[in-house]
């Protein structure tokens, strides 16, 4: 189990202690943290992996060097879960289910996102990602910004994502349904803090403008790579 973490130093160590209970393999990758996150994590080091650089390169930087770990240790899956807290770690048995059951499947969470102290932008911007991900995969997803999610390491071999920040997430779905790794959703709790309380490190300008940037991107890879490769791949029985 993966925890990509940025200055999340109030929640990342209950994260990972949480998630232990479930696994004894859980990895954090500090990303740069320049707060207390390192420091609380030193509490539960012996349960735990630790990988870190500096600086600041990203949540795809955090995943890609995860992925590297869990292919160099001969892990057939990695599970990706956020460290805010906004995850629940009790949701672990129903993602190791799905796996068992449909072997080789990348498992997305899927959130309901319409509850309280979620965030006002995030239905759009889900909805908004959701679209361009149909054009351009021909597939559909409910949650394509869902940070929850097991990643066939054994299917995946060398790929990783080209971007670096938070749209390699939408990244890493888009690449995958073009190999027709087959994509399965399943629905997850999710915890959206109060205001007052929230640590995001989403900028919401900035990473939207990212996001559009790489789906504009992916349209024309799309129609020159992705169709074209899943047809070749379905032709070829792979």
């Amino acid at each position: 189990v993966v925890i990509p973490c940025y200055n999340n130093e109030k929640t990342v160590a209950d994260v990972a202690l949480s998630v232990t209970q479930y696994s004894e393999n859980v990895v954090v990758v500090l990303d740069g943290c320049t707060d207390k996150s390192a420091a609380n994590l030193q509490k539960i080091a012996d349960k735990i992996t630790i990988l870190s650089y500096s600086p600041n390169k990203g949540k795809g930087a955090a995943l890609n060097l995860a992925f590297d770990y869990a292919n160099n240790h001969n892990f057939d899956y990695a599970i990706s879960i956020d460290a805010d807290g906004q995850h629940f770690a009790s949701d672990l048995p129903l993602f190791l289910e799905t796996i068992d059951n449909n072997y080789g499947a990348m498992v997305v969470g899927s959130r309901f996102l319409k509850q309280d102290n979620m965030p006002a932008g995030n239905t759009f911007a889900n909805k908004f990602s959701n679209f361009w991900f149909t054009i351009q995969t021909g597939k559909n997803l409910p949650d394509t910004q869902t940070g929850y999610r097991a990643y066939p390491i054994f299917k995946m071999g060398k790929l990783r994502s080209f971007s670096k920040r938070y749209e390699s997430e939408l990244e890493y779905l888009q690449r995958m349904a073009w190999r027709n790794i087959k994509l399965i959703s399943i629905p997850i709790k999710v915890y959206y803090a109060p205001v007052g309380e929230r640590v995001t490190h989403f900028r919401k300008g900035r990473d939207f403008i990212r996001i559009s940037i790489l789906n504009t991107l992916m349209c024309f890879v799309a129609i020159l790579y992705g169709y074209p490769s899943m047809f070749l791949r379905k032709l070829l029985g792979k």
